[in-house]
């Protein structure tokens, strides 16, 4: 009788081992799922959301005309306007956005410079219906601008987009530089000492009053909208420094940090490298960083006529 009890446990044993396997593999089966969910609704939260609104059901067409300026240097062919066509509502608010657009669904040969989207590099800046601006800061439609203005200086169904004026072209909308970049390493825009750091230190120290007076220059991003504005610029690129560089200069004589003032003051004191400077501050209206140039440029001209 022992025997049989004794067997009858011995067979009833698998059986629960079997169920308790079972029940470990279904948990283990749905905390995978669960962790599977988790990760699967983190990765969409992490994906980055497309600047371009979703289109509308039945909503009527906006579409805005982009004249732009074309020209080659491959094809023996003088430049010309190409008119593209662009639906805002399947677009984002800058003019910047209209141009990708336009380079990805209308004509890849479109040719211009971009970076940071932000108002920083200033890589787009060009002249958009008669304004030098950053196409990135640009609202193509008034209404979209806080303020109710628009950035570009004009509305209608046609928006007309150069490259920055009085600048040799490279290709569509991307101006040379060169010359531009050579003016302002011609002003030796980096700190100099006579001495040098002493031993152990760590950087060269100001005051907070000191530092105070460097706002509204430092933030230059060497765009060249306030220069390529400036009609003495136009007409003596080769000699005067213009608006970017002159104010950069500036930047540096006023550094408490810098020991070559009366240096930097000599080397700008030239009928064309500063003094070609008529005040007429197209420089200052057009700056889409809100500096002034002008201002920098006078107080240059004043400290020249109190040494």
């Amino acid at each position: 009788m022992l025997g049989l009890n004794t067997l009858r446990a011995a067979v009833a044993r698998p059986t629960t081992t079997i169920s308790s396997n079972a029940s470990s593999a279904a948990a283990s089966s749905t905390t995978s799922s669960q962790l599977f969910r988790a990760l699967s609704t983190t990765t969409e939260s992490l994906k980055v959301k497309s600047t371009t609104p979703p289109p509308v059901a039945n909503q009527e067409e906006r579409i805005k005309y982009f004249k732009i300026y074309r020209w080659d240097p491959d094809h023996r062919q003088k430049p010309y306007l190409s008119t593209y066509p662009v639906d805002l509502n399947d677009c984002g608010p800058m003019v910047l956005d209209a141009l990708i657009k336009i380079k990805s669904e209308q004509d890849p040969t479109l040719t211009f410079r971009r970076s940071c989207r932000e108002g920083i590099c200033g890589s787009c800046a060009m002249n958009i219906n008669g304004r030098n601006t950053l196409a990135c800061l640009c609202y193509i439609d008034p209404k979209d601008e806080e303020g109710s203005k628009s950035s570009s200086g004009g509305g209608g169904d046609v928006m007309k987009i150069y490259p920055l004026p009085h600048m040799y072209v490279i290709k569509d909308l991307v101006p040379d530089m060169g010359n531009f970049y050579e003016q302002y390493r011609s002003i030796e825009p980096w700190l100099q000492t006579k001495d040098g750091k002493t031993e152990g230190q760590a950087e060269f120290l100001q005051t907070r009053e000191d530092r105070a007076k460097l706002d509204g220059m430092y933030e230059c991003i060497l765009c060249a909208c306030c220069s390529t504005a400036c009609p003495s610029y136009w007409w003596n690129a080769d000699k005067y420094l213009g608006p970017a560089v002159l104010m950069q200069a500036y930047r540096w004589i006023e550094d408490s940090r810098d020991e070559f003032q009366d240096r930097r003051l000599a080397e700008l004191d030239d009928a064309f490298k500063l003094y070609r400077c008529h005040t007429i501050m197209n420089c200052t209206k057009v700056c889409p960083k809100h500096l002034n140039p002008g201002k920098a440029i006078a107080h240059i001209k004043k400290k020249l006529a109190e040494k």
